[in-house]
C-alpha cells in the first residue's frame, strides 16, 4: 500500500532528515517507527500524507505518487489517511460527538460543513465509532472536560469516522500516564485487527512498540537501519538504532532522556 523509493528530505537549514529511504508497508500491518529524537521518524511519517514535502524520490500509496499530486487529488488521498497527534488536536469547546463527526468534513463542501449538514448515516457512523472506542457515554460532553486518555480515544474515533485505509500516529501516547497508555494502545490494536486498518506510528516507548507492532522500522540519522518483525529485535539491534544499549527503564520510557 505505501512505498518509499529513494526518499530524501533536506530542510532549509541544511539538515538531512531522510537519506534515500526505501521501504514498503502492506495493507493491515501495524508498524512502529523507533529511533532517537531527530532521527527522521516524524519526517518519514508526515511525508506519507504530504504534511511534509520530500526533497527527492517518490512515495506511493496504492500506486499513486503522493509527491506529484495537489489540490483535489491530494484532498481525496488525505480522506483515506487518518492522523493522530500527541496533542489530540480536538476543538476543546465542541462536544465529543461534533469532534468525531468532523472526520467527515473532507467528504462535503465547505458550506455544508459550516452549516453542520451531515447525513443521518454519518451521524450514526460517528456514534458507532465512539461506541467502538468505549466512550459513547461521553458523546455530548465537551472535549475539554475529558481526561487525556479519553481525548485520545476521541481522536481515534474521529479517525475511524473518516473511514481511512491508513492511520498515522505521531507519538500518540507520549503525554499519557502508564495505565492510560496501555488502554489507548489496546484501542490502536483493536482498530488494526478488527477494522483491518493499517497503523503506522512513531513510538518513543520501545517496549510498547515491541508489544503492539507487528513490524519495527528503526531509523538513525535519516537512514533505515532495521526493518523486521518485533521478535527479531535484540540488544545489538537496539545498539544499532540508538547508538548504545538501553536499560530497562529506558525501554519503558523515552531513550532520549
Amino acid at each position: 500500500m505505501i512505498k518509499f523509493v529513494d526518499v530524501t528530505k533536506t530542510y532549509l537549514n541544511g539538515v538531512q532528515a531522510l537519506k534515500g529511504v526505501n521501504l514498503e508497508i502492506q495493507d493491515g500491518e501495524f508498524v512502529a517507527i523507533i529511533g532517537l529524537s531527530g532521527a527522521g521518524k516524524s519526517t518519514m511519517l508526515r511525508s506519507i500524507n504530504k504534511m511534509i514535502e520530500i526533497t527527492s524520490g517518490q512515495i506511493y500509496i496504492d500506486g499513486i505518487d503522493v509527491s506529484s499530486i495537489k489540490g483535489k487529488e491530494l484532498r481525496m488521498l488525505r480522506r483515506s489517511i487518518g492522523m493522530i497527534f500527541q496533542s489530540f488536536n480536538l476543538v476543546k469547546k465542541m462536544s465529543v460527538f461534533n469532534n468525531v463527526l468532523s472526520g467527515r468534513v473532507a467528504y462535503h463542501s465547505t458550506c455544508k460543513t459550516i452549516l453542520g449538514l451531515f447525513p443521518k448515516q454519518e451521524k450514526i457512523l460517528a456514534l458507532d465509532s465512539l461506541d467502538a472506542m468505549g466512550i459513547l457515554d461521553k458523546a455530548f460532553t465537551r472535549a475539554d472536560q475529558l481526561s487525556g486518555g479519553q481525548q485520545q480515544r476521541v481522536a481515534l474515533a474521529r479517525a475511524l469516522t473518516q473511514e481511512p485505509k491508513v492511520i498515522l500516529a505521531d507519538e500518540p501516547v507520549a503525554s499519557l500516564d502508564p495505565i492510560t497508555t496501555i488502554q489507548v494502545m489496546d484501542d490502536f490494536a483493536k482498530v488494526n485487527k478488527e477494522f483491518g486498518i493499517t497503523i503506522v506510528a512513531n513510538m518513543h516507548h520501545v517496549d510498547l512498540a515491541l508489544k503492539y507492532a507487528t513490524r519495527i522500522i528503526g531509523v538513525k540519522d535519516g537512514l533505515v537501519v532495521f526493518d523486521g518483525k518485533s521478535d527479531e529485535i535484540n540488544d545489538q539491534t537496539l545498539v544499532n538504532i540508538y547508538g548504545r544499549s538501553l536499560k530497562h527503564d529506558e525501554l519503558l520510557g523515552d531513550p532520549n532522556e
